[in-house]
C-alpha cells in the first residue's frame, strides 16, 4: 500500500511492475542494485517482469525523483532508493562493495573550499575508489 502513495507522490501511475520494482527496492536493505540485480530479484520471487521494463521504470522512477542512478567505475549504472539525506560512497576495487559514508568534517571543508573560489554547492557526488589494506 505504500508503494501506491509513493509512486501516486511522484507522479507515477500504479502499475504491478512499479509496484513490484519499489518493492525490491525497498528490501534491498541499504544494497546498491543494477537493473539486472532487480531483474533477478524479480524472477527468484516469479514476477513476469521483463528485462526492458526494468530499465524503463527505473529510468521513470530516475526522473521522478525516487530514486538516485550512480554509475561507478564498473561502467554499469546501479540504483538506490532516494531517501533524501545526503552520504558519500568508497567503493573498494577488489571486491565491487558499496560502502556509505556521512562525514561531516568533509561536507564542511566542501563548503568552505567553495565559498573560497566564491562559489556555492549546488549538489555533488564523493566517491572514494579503495582497497583492503595490506597487513603487516
Amino acid at each position: 500500500m505504500l508503494e501506491n502513495q509513493e509512486l501516486r507522490k511522484a507522479g507515477l501511475k500504479v502499475t504491478l511492475p512499479r509496484v513490484k520494482i519499489l518493492q525490491i527496492l525497498e528490501g534491498s536493505q541499504g544494497l546498491h542494485m543494477s537493473a539486472e540485480d532487480v531483474y533477478k530479484a524479480l524472477l527468484d520471487a516469479e514476477e513476469d517482469v521483463g528485462l526492458a521494463t526494468v530499465y524503463r521504470v527505473l529510468t521513470q522512477f530516475e526522473g521522478a525523483g525516487l530514486v538516485i542512478r550512480h554509475n561507478f567505475d564498473s561502467g554499469h549504472s546501479v540504483f538506490e532508493l532516494a531517501r533524501g539525506e545526503h552520504h558519500d560512497h568508497m567503493v573498494c576495487m577488489e571486491s565491487g562493495e558499496i560502502i556509505e559514508f556521512i562525514d561531516e568534517e568533509i561536507e564542511r571543508r566542501q563548503k568552505e573550499i567553495a565559498d573560497k573560489h566564491g562559489y556555492e554547492i549546488v549538489d555533488h557526488n564523493l566517491v572514494l575508489y579503495v582497497k583492503p589494506k595490506q597487513k603487516s
